[in-house]
């Protein structure tokens, strides 16, 4: 194309069409072409002396129109452990450069992740029904154990989370159990298909929402902030998010049980506080949350109560803010909302009767679970009777840290 800016007008013309008839016949791009691009390609992506050639080419080329540079590169190229290892290697911690082998920090309680993995894998002993989709994330979802046990019931679609809905959406019209399980910042990418293919056509697809919440050393691309508000908005979704890894093992059996509608399992990245975890988990009911600690008789409405009701993991640091008030004279309430959506009512309405201040903490964004609380409070007219202080992440997005410094920025620890 270079070249051809050279020649006179006519021959200009006959050399950029012997040019791109060129490239279509040697690179196969003529599909590229005939949408408008002027391709380039294939190119090796780990020749870097060519690919800064072609770049700075293209870089001064006039008048091609839109540009499509195919670049091929091999994961890991170069080295073993990263070219055999098809699903790891993706963000690694220190590891062995010899052998590959990444560094394991000190034995603990058990991730999120692989209570859930677990759960699932021994249901699916004597429930047939259950399926499970990921895309491409069978590993950080805990669905690679799924697969080695059953691996007729598992399916991995790629880095195609719309496809992996509309998947699953298929699966449960013919009364299968499909489990989705997608990061909840990847999730975002299949919103139409939950909308139209799950939601509105009331299907019983599971959607294991994992990383909720801020994610750490990931950042704001990964933090999955949303999942609350873009998903609780949407009729007839019932929304779960356990406080500890205890309360995920029941919630995970309650979301195998639960055929009636679409429901999205919530919990973070990281491990639980170490509980003993029996055999098998509980049906909850749905819609019920749990009084975790009452308020002590001489901190009623009259003397300015507190309750905290709280959704998800936050419930720990709650119980520690209880513990500091009560130092100074205060024993508040604290309760575990378990369900987002739909709201424990009866719950929601006895803390508002009951005291004097409702405070709600959770692990997610302005217009999630604080909004349906506060809502319902409007509607029965306990909104004007409480003073309710809704804590969320903030309305910014968080960068780089621990998660630990994270939730401290937000303000959302004690």
């Amino acid at each position: 194309a270079k070249m051809a800016k050279r020649l006179p007008g006519r021959l200009e013309r006959t050399a950029k069409k012997a040019d791109e008839y060129a490239r279509g016949i040697m690179t196969g791009g003529t599909l590229f072409e005939e949408l408008g691009f002027y391709y380039v390609g294939p190119v090796d992506g780990h020749d870097m002396n060519q690919l800064v050639h072609i770049l700075r080419n293209l870089r001064d080329a006039e008048d091609v129109g839109p540009v499509l540079l195919h670049v091929i590169t091999e994961k890991g190229h170069g080295y073993k452990p990263a070219e055999s290892a098809g699903d790891k290697y993706h963000a690694v911690s220190k590891f062995n450069v010899v052998t590959g082998e990444q560094k394991k920090g000190p034995s603990g309680p058990p991730s999120y992740t692989s209570v859930f993995a677990k759960e699932l894998v021994r249901q699916a002993a004597t429930d047939d029904r259950i399926v499970t989709i990921t895309a491409a994330m069978p590993s950080g979802t805990g669905l690679d154990k799924f697969a080695k046990a059953y691996p007729d019931r598992f399916f991995d679609v790629g880095i195609a989370e719309q496809h992996a809905v509309t998947f699953a959406a298929g699966m449960a019209t013919e009364g299968l159990r499909p489990f989705c399980a997608i990061y909840s910042s990847f999730l975002q990418r299949a919103y139409d298909q939950v909308m139209h293919d799950v939601v509105l056509q009331n299907l019983p697809v599971r959607f294991a929402i994992d990383r909720a919440g801020l994610v750490g050393a990931d950042g704001a691309t990964h933090a999955g902030s949303f999942d609350i508000a873009y998903l609780g908005c949407l009729p007839g979704i019932t929304l779960m998010a356990p406080s500890t890894e205890l309360e995920l093992l029941h919630m995970t059996a309650t979301a195998i049980a639960f055929d009636e509608g679409p429901l999205g399992l919530r919990y973070p990245r990281g491990v639980g506080l170490g509980l003993d975890l029996p055999e098998a988990g509980q049906v909850l009911e749905i819609g019920r949350g749990r009084i975790v600690r009452e308020m002590a008789r001489q901190s009623g409405p009259e003397q300015g109560g507190i309750a905290i009701l709280s959704l998800g993991p936050r419930l720990a640091d709650a119980l520690k803010a209880a513990d500091m008030l009560a130092a100074q004279g205060l024993s508040p309430t604290v309760a575990d909302a378990r369900f987002a959506k739909p709201i424990d009512t009866a719950l929601v309405e006895q803390l508002a009767r009951n005291h004097a201040v409702l405070i709600t903490i959770e692990e997610g964004s302005v217009g999630g679970f604080a909004s349906f609380v506060m809502t319902h409070l409007a509607k029965t007219g306990l909104l004007d009777r409480v003073r309710f202080r809704p804590m969320t992440l903030p309305d910014r997005f968080i960068d780089h840290n621990t998660q630990a410094a994270q939730y401290h920025e937000a303000g959302l620890d004690a």
